[in-house]
């Protein structure tokens, strides 16, 4: 069975995976893992608020017996759309608990405050100037009711035990693909709530988010090599099949970036300066395409990563920078 099929799959006693529709994403769908906790439940993620969306969550939750007011709390992974809308959509209607990592603060205030300028700032600095006219162009024509669809929690989760009635989930803050990403670790389980921390069979965009902190991709593996220091859990991801062992994928996402890197070095060495130019020169995706083959969203996400490379190069001490007229220059030292 295909892991975006609908309905409610026991993947651990009392803990059920749902997939839920996306929109116009080449990822399709998101999981939502909703844990039975005696006479209620308590939702990992939420979905995108969408018709389609709520109409599958409210038919899976039905085949175990519940309904949307039998949640009792959402514990949300990170703030982007597919993972947080929901939430709020359903708060508004049964006053259902919302729970986000402390770390997203910053970048919900500045959805919040419609302060979302901050990758175009970005992309002129990467040497993208003519991808900075085209995502403003985006980020004016998105609509009141899509920003409208962000509230702040109400909870805010630092590194902690969290008591259900049934289990103690350990909140485990993961920054990297979002400065406030957080997993949950039930360690009697061996379960690994991972969000898009860890995904079975992509890597997560790195950095995309309207508060970029300073070294994103840094963040990221220290957030891998943190989880490799628990024992080897199941992996519950947000997209993509629950897979027995987190050991084993987070050994390949520490592979691939330290390749990555050396890819992005040696384009630096053949001649490219912004991080614009050298994701030009990089392959993107597993099919290794060419950049100028991405669509406009995925030039910027890839425009964002490489800055994201550079910079931990630049860190190693590997690159140096330099700022000509607000453009960052990276060069081998």
């Amino acid at each position: 069975m295909e892991w975006t099929e609908p309905g409610a799959f026991e993947v651990a006693p009392g803990v059920y995976r749902i997939p839920l529709p996306l929109p116009n994403d080449g990822l399709h769908t998101v999981n939502v893992y909703a844990i039975d906790d005696g006479d209620g439940l308590v939702l990992i993620d939420s979905g995108w608020a969408l018709d389609a969306a709520e109409t599958a969550l409210e038919s899976a939750l039905g085949t175990l017996g519940h309904g949307f007011e039998d949640i009792r709390r959402f514990l949300v992974t990170h703030v982007h759309r597919d993972h947080y809308t929901m939430a709020v959509a359903l708060r508004r209607r049964f006053g259902t608990k919302i729970a986000l990592g402390a770390g997203e603060q910053p970048s919900l205030a500045k959805v919040i405050a419609r302060a979302r300028v901050g990758q175009i700032r970005n992309l002129t600095t990467w040497g993208a100037p003519h991808l900075a006219d085209k995502w403003r162009a985006v980020v004016a024509s998105t609509g009141e009711d899509e920003l409208r669809d962000f509230e702040e929690p109400d909870e805010w989760l630092d590194e902690t035990d969290l008591a259900l009635e049934k289990r103690v989930l350990r909140v485990l803050p993961t920054p990297g693909h979002t400065r406030g990403h957080v997993v949950f670790v039930d360690a009697d389980s061996s379960l690994l709530f991972a969000g898009d921390h860890v995904l079975p069979h992509i890597t997560p965009s790195i950095g995309f988010e309207p508060a970029r902190p300073a070294l994103p991709l840094g963040d990221y593996l220290d957030s891998l090599r943190l989880v490799r220091d628990y024992p080897d859990l199941r992996l519950l991801p947000a997209h993509g099949p629950v897979t027995e062992s987190s050991h084993a994928r987070v050994d390949e996402l520490l592979a691939h970036h330290e390749d990555r890197l050396t890819a992005t070095l040696e384009a630096v060495r053949a001649g490219t300066g912004t991080a614009f130019e050298t994701a030009r020169n990089l392959g993107w995706t597993r099919r290794n395409r060419k950049f100028a083959e991405l669509d406009l969203f995925n030039q910027v996400l890839a425009t964002g990563e490489t800055a994201a490379h550079l910079d931990v190069l630049a860190h190693r001490g590997l690159l140096t920078t330099d700022e000509r007229e607000g453009v960052t220059i990276y060069s081998i030292r």
